[in-house]
């Protein structure tokens, strides 16, 4: 589970009761969805016929140009967890990651999950000498990714979500 039991209000809209704006929520999903696109590839190398998770993270971005509404967003979103169900390592961790981006639209919290899910993959991915560094240079990747309006934001949510997210952002 990468949602914490108590939902930070910093990831919950204005008109919900939190103090997340409407414009830092679309960009939480595009970064999210820049996340798992990173390592669709490590999905696609083993399914290259199944488009669900890359449906997924265009449906994050759709929701975010108001093309598309949360809820199918959120559906869409749910395709891709079923992509991965089935497969191991580095394709399902990838699956995964789309998931998450795609569900961003539904609950903003959803955006540490891609990260957290492309790092998985990413590591997953490499060899065992290589697993750490690998990690490293991802984690360092999507953070150079983040826009300056979310990037506290964000890197506040890893320092805080780390351990439930099964440390990968310890860089």
């Amino acid at each position: 589970m990468i949602l914490p039991k108590v939902r930070d209000p910093r990831f919950i809209t204005i008109r919900r009761g939190g103090t997340l704006t409407d414009p830092d929520h679309r960009l939480l999903a595009l970064w999210a969805a820049t996340c798992a696109e990173h390592v669709l590839d490590l999905f696609e190398s083993v399914r290259p016929d199944d488009p669900r998770p890359y449906e997924a993270i265009e449906a994050a971005r759709a929701w975010t140009r108001g093309e598309l509404p949360m809820m199918q967003a959120r559906a869409i979103a749910g395709h891709a967890l079923g992509a991965g169900r089935d497969l191991t390592g580095a394709p399902r961790f990838a699956a995964y990651a789309a998931c998450q981006a795609g569900a961003v639209a539904h609950v903003a919290a959803h955006e540490l999950g891609a990260a957290a899910y492309a790092l998985k993959a990413i590591r997953s991915a490499a060899s065992e000498v290589d697993r750490d560094a690998a990690g490293r240079r991802e984690c360092q990747w999507q953070r150079d990714q983040l826009p300056d309006q979310i990037r506290e934001l964000v890197l506040d949510d890893q320092r805080l979500r780390n351990e439930i997210c099964w440390s990968v952002f310890d860089v």
